[in-house]
């Protein structure tokens, strides 16, 4: 693979809770994908986070999870599928609008979280999601899991997709995330992490939790803002990557 993007979740900090830097992350990745206020953030950091980007030609993606600052977006909600649209619609416009404030543009949509992790397998949410893109901006790049319902879903809706890889979580055998509740679910050693990706964007390939090759085909990876050692595990990434010949550069033209 000669290109490939590196992404990171951000805007996620609140007085209360930082949970990342994401003036360091901005220096190594090339795609942001920006809480939208539902699971985490605040409109004044948020909008920081935003001009930050813009500065630094950093793509900018919208994160809208499910109205759960206190889990974090990372439980399930039960949700219908008029809120849940509603809900997603409601979060695009408000990172949009910050964007543009801001001097730049949103491209793409990252979900997050447990909606992130419903629709690679749930069609029929993953069609509302998509439903919820389309009505505010067909021309958004739905960002999901390689290999996930949500990105086919969108294909046949005509939604521009890209597919991408995690370089801090496990896979399954399946190719789909280890639950966080499990032993060795998330990554931590820089080095290990960098390597991986190199031979994800080399081969196409990863080392599943139980030790199995599974195929994976991806045009970013993320490396969790909210991580411990995230910074690091970004930069040692990009490091190796360019060290074995992958330009790192947004999926998505920053507009």
């Amino acid at each position: 693979m000669a290109s490939i993007d590196l992404n990171s979740d951000l805007g996620e900090n609140v007085p209360e809770r930082i949970v990342g830097d994401d003036a360091a992350m901005l220096r190594v990745v090339t795609s942001a994908n920006v809480a939208c206020g539902f699971h985490a953030g605040s409109p004044e950091g948020i909008r920081g986070t935003l001009v930050e980007a813009v500065a630094r030609g950093v793509a900018i993606g919208a994160h809208p999870g499910y109205r759960d600052a206190e889990g974090f977006g990372r439980r399930d909600v039960e949700i219908d599928d008029a809120t849940l649209q509603a809900h997603v619609e409601y979060q695009l416009g408000a990172l949009g609008a910050l964007a543009a404030s801001a001097g730049g543009r949103m491209v793409y949509v990252k979900p997050h979280g447990a909606l992130y992790n419903r629709i690679a397998h749930d069609e029929r949410h993953a069609e509302v999601v998509v439903a919820a893109i389309r009505a505010v901006d067909p021309a958004l790049v739905l960002l999901g899991l390689a290999g996930s319902a949500v990105l086919r879903v969108a294909e046949a809706a005509g939604l521009p997709t890209a597919a991408e890889a995690f370089a801090d979580r496990a896979y399954t055998p399946e190719g789909l995330l280890v639950t966080r509740a499990a032993p060795g679910s998330v990554l931590h050693d820089p080095e290990a992490v960098a390597a991986r990706m190199v031979r994800l964007a080399q081969e196409g390939l990863l080392e599943a939790i139980d030790g199995s090759t599974i195929a994976v085909r991806a045009e970013s990876i993320c490396v969790h803002g909210d991580s411990p050692g995230a910074t690091a595990m970004a930069e040692a990434t990009r490091a190796a990557l360019e060290a074995a010949g992958v330009t790192i550069a947004p999926f998505a033209a920053v507009r």
